[in-house]
């Protein structure tokens, strides 16, 4: 299924005329498989092993590219920075307000949703809306746990 997502995700990307360089096939593949919204350095350590040349400043262009063609998003996470996630299907995140993990959450009316509040959003305010994002806080469940000890 992974190898599927990534080969439709490199399919979307050339037809948008964009090169596919094994470095961002590499970064790509790693974002599709891995749910663990990461961190510039978390994508450059876990590659480290397999792709020991590439480099942080090849991380960062590659993802500034992939948030601009709206394939990836930015997640501004508090203390330890921006996390990435590759956003192929519209979801929203619960992040723990104790430890900052973040997580999926996929409802199934979230698009429809989201053009409803967007067009009340520019109903009542007269703005002209570019996008969204939907966070929910709250403590996570081994958080929970650690607090009931």
């Amino acid at each position: 299924m992974a190898n599927a997502e990534v080969d439709e995700a490199i399919t979307d990307l050339q037809s948008k005329r964009i090169r596919i360089t094994p470095q961002r096939r590499t970064i790509l593949a790693y974002l599709v498989t891995h749910h663990n919204h990461p961190t510039v350095e978390t994508i450059h350590e876990a590659l480290a092993q397999t792709t020991p040349n590439m480099s942080l400043a090849t991380i960062y262009n590659t993802l500034k590219l992939f948030v601009d063609l709206g394939i990836v998003i930015e997640l501004a996470n508090g203390e330890d920075g921006v996390h990435y996630d590759y956003f192929n299907k519209p979801h929203y995140h619960v992040i723990c307000t104790n430890c900052g993990k973040i997580t999926d959450v996929f409802y199934p009316d979230f698009q429809k949703d989201a053009r409803k509040m967007e067009k009340q959003a520019t109903q009542q305010t007269g703005y002209q809306i570019s996008g969204n994002r939907f966070e929910i806080y709250g403590l996570c469940p081994e958080c929970q746990a650690k607090l009931k000890k």
